[in-house]
């Protein structure tokens, strides 16, 4: 039986997608050459989506993908959706220039998307939206449980994560399904947060950060890249949703699981005065934390394969 209920499930998936998309289902990733959309990109074309990828070169090497494109000439007439995942990394000085980029590659990348869609025709026009977002949205709270009902905070990464989501809801006004994904840290083999960590954890001088009660909402890059395809495919997905794990860690208690998978001692905790001085903002940053829970993908149905972070280490750490 439950194999049966499974395979109804699958059968079930791919009617609704033919009701939903049509026969011909086509993509446009923005930051298709990045961690997250080099694998989402292949998830998408083994599922049967035609892949573009748009990259600011205008080349890259994810495979699944059918063209290549810079923003400026993307074409986005007769696509099913669009995936913006776009974002120079904020995990460096937040000098004034950054800041600029950091705007750029996301409100200025969002607002060229929803004015492309603009431009079209109705039944020219995607049928759904997914933009990255953060969970910086939240700015530090503390203990607060976060589900997406939650008002934003207070900070820069806030502010820019408010100014970030409001390009995209624009969308809606032309009928436009949109999903704003606000991404935790990204866990995977290859990504910014994830080596970096092992680097440090690795050379056995890994600590928490500060007093290390700061929560850290996290993801399996795997689970993420899921979740994207399931809210695609998921029509009654809409709004903000929280592409975290659904069991998130304090700073001190992901140290010590980090320091026991790579069979090292937790070294002396980095003092939150070292953090900013060699940090600046996003030292600051680094000492809030967000308590986010993934409450719009539970309540569709969504399962993670690595809820918990022991099982995302015994994947990433032991493979």
């Amino acid at each position: 039986m439950p194999t049966f209920r499974k395979g109804f499930r699958v059968v079930a998936n791919c009617a609704l997608q033919s009701y939903v998309f049509g026969m011909s289902k086509r993509v446009v990733i923005y930051g298709a050459s990045g961690f997250v959309g080099k694998g989402l990109a292949s998830m998408l074309s083994s599922e049967g989506w035609e892949v573009m990828g748009v990259s600011r070169k205008g080349t890259g090497a994810a495979p699944g993908i059918s063209k290549w494109t810079t923003p400026a000439e993307a074409d986005l007439s007769d696509c099913d959706a669009v995936v913006n995942l776009s974002g120079e990394p904020i995990d460096q000085r937040w000098t004034e220039a950054n800041k600029r980029a950091f705007h750029s590659s996301r409100v200025g990348v969002t607002n060229d998307i929803v004015q492309k869609i603009s431009a079209l025709a109705e039944e020219h026009r995607p049928k759904v939206l997914i933009n990255a977002s953060a969970v910086g949205y939240y700015g530090g709270r503390g203990d607060e449980i976060l589900d997406e009902h939650a008002a934003h905070g207070a900070g820069y990464a806030a502010d820019l994560c408010v100014e970030w989501e409001n390009a995209a809801i624009k969308a809606e006004a032309f009928g436009v399904r949109v999903i704003r994904l606000r991404i935790g840290v990204v866990l995977g083999r290859g990504g910014r947060a994830f080596e970096k960590l092992m680097t440090v954890f690795k050379a056995g001088i890994g600590g928490r950060l500060g007093n290390g009660k700061q929560w850290t909402p996290w993801i399996h890059v795997d689970d993420l890249r899921r979740a994207i395809v399931f809210s695609l495919n998921h029509p009654e997905l809409q709004g903000a949703v929280n592409g975290t794990a659904p069991y998130p860690e304090t700073n001190a208690s992901l140290s010590r699981k980090l320091a026991k998978a790579v069979h090292r001692w937790v070294f002396l905790p980095v003092p939150g005065w070292v953090l900013k001085l060699v940090f600046g903002g996003f030292g600051g940053a680094l000492l809030e934390g967000q308590r986010a829970l993934p409450s719009q993908l539970l309540k569709a149905g969504f399962e993670f394969r690595y809820g918990k972070l022991e099982d995302a280490l015994q994947d990433l750490v032991h493979m």
